[in-house]
């Protein structure tokens, strides 16, 4: 007999797939750990260090992703789930913090806590359903591949040289991205299907873009924290700021004003709603990873706005909104069947200003990016009008 009780299943009637409170409260850790990663990027602004915040964000974002969909198969507001969704704040909480230093003296702490984050969800979980609950089979691959995972995290975190320490780690964040598309096969337990994983489209669509408000939030806070911590407002320093406020809002726009009810309805609907509910969370690490990029790009344009534009510089200002405009064309491409035209143009305009970059300073580039973000934004509402 299972000894998960029907009650700790969510509801699928009603309201019952709405986001709780819970998952709200549990959100709050990765609004630190996002402001650790866009900190931690802008002071390693190397190709070594965006390479070792790229892996850290993946870590953070499959953290989260993985409790995602536990809550969208069990109530939050069960007392073992939330039970469960608390201590993983805690112990994100010390993993969150060791961020900084995760490549450094702070390693195995980081790798502990994100050890214990993965198998431990999964053995709890495990725990609950008991033998005979249909879900059983496939969380308990889920534990096999988090095992495995937590092995090479582990030995990152005791290995002594950076190199090392950042292809072990590559290799756990591998078991962990790619394990999904293979049905969490492992000899002996099988594989799962895609169309056993009986999903809240809503839910799950909710849960994306409340990380997207989190990550976009990160980014006006950085706006006001570094602008108050500016000796001096000059009128480039001022016009810096608001033109970082302005590319949030286009990029809230891009996301927002076309995307999210769709998604909802394609999931919803989909035969097969495990597979969409799966990319939807892959190309959410894009879109995320692009706004943490941004966030950088706007400490550096506010902060330095006279600055002439260095390879770095350039990279960080250009890259992040490519990163988040490709994300959004591939989300919406996987929602409404084709890549916007409008996305497209303003991937070929960023590129335009690859060369041209070096020519002018901070400010402008700021500018002539967030004109062309907004341009892409109206774009696009007016084509989904039409």
């Amino acid at each position: 007999m299972s000894k998960l009780s029907q009650p700790l299943l969510r509801s699928r009637e009603g309201h019952g797939g709405r986001v709780s409170f819970a998952e709200l409260f549990f959100d709050l850790i990765y609004v630190f750990a996002v402001t650790q990663l866009s900190h931690h990027l802008l002071e390693h602004l190397t190709p070594l260090g965006a390479l070792q915040t790229l892996l850290l964000w993946f870590a953070v974002w499959l953290g989260w992703q993985y409790t995602s969909w536990v809550t969208n198969w069990f109530d939050p507001e069960a007392l073992p789930i939330r039970v469960l969704l608390f201590v993983i704040m805690g112990v994100g909480l010390v993993m969150a913090a060791a961020l900084p230093e995760a490549f450094g003296e702070r390693g195995l702490v980081f790798a502990g806590c994100y050890a214990l984050i993965q198998v431990g969800r999964s053995a709890y979980v495990l725990w609950q359903l008991g033998a005979g609950h249909a879900l059983t089979p496939n969380f308990r691959r889920i534990l096999g591949w988090t095992l495995i995972s937590a092995g090479f995290w582990l030995a990152g975190g005791l290995a002594q040289e950076g190199s090392t320490r950042l292809a072990l780690w590559a290799v756990a964040v591998a078991c962990e991205y790619v394990s999904p598309m293979l049905g969490f096969y492992l000899p002996g337990l099988g594989r799962s299907q895609t169309r056993d994983w009986t999903i809240d489209g809503g839910h799950l669509v909710e849960r994306c873009s409340l990380f997207v408000i989190i990550a976009l939030g990160e980014s006006i806070l950085v706006t006001g924290a570094t602008v108050a911590h500016v000796h001096g407002w000059t009128a480039p320093v001022l016009i810096a700021a608001l033109l970082s406020f302005a590319g949030s809002l286009a990029m809230w726009w891009l996301y927002f004003d076309t995307g999210s009810k769709a998604a909802e309805h394609l999931i919803v609907h989909a035969q097969d709603p495990g597979r969409y509910g799966a990319l939807y969370h892959y190309v959410h690490v894009l879109i995320v990873a692009g706004i943490i990029v941004c966030a950088v790009a706007s400490d550096l344009a506010i902060a330095h706005p006279d600055a002439p534009v260095k390879i770095a510089y350039a990279a960080v200002l250009l890259g992040g909104p490519a990163l988040y405009v490709l994300g959004n064309a591939i989300y919406k491409r996987i929602v409404f069947g084709r890549l916007p035209l409008s996305h497209l143009v303003g991937l070929a305009g960023l590129a335009l200003l690859v060369p041209l970059a070096g020519l002018g300073d901070l400010l402008l580039l700021s500018s002539l990016v967030t004109v062309l973000l907004i341009m892409v934004a109206f774009w696009e509402m007016r084509s989904r009008q039409g």
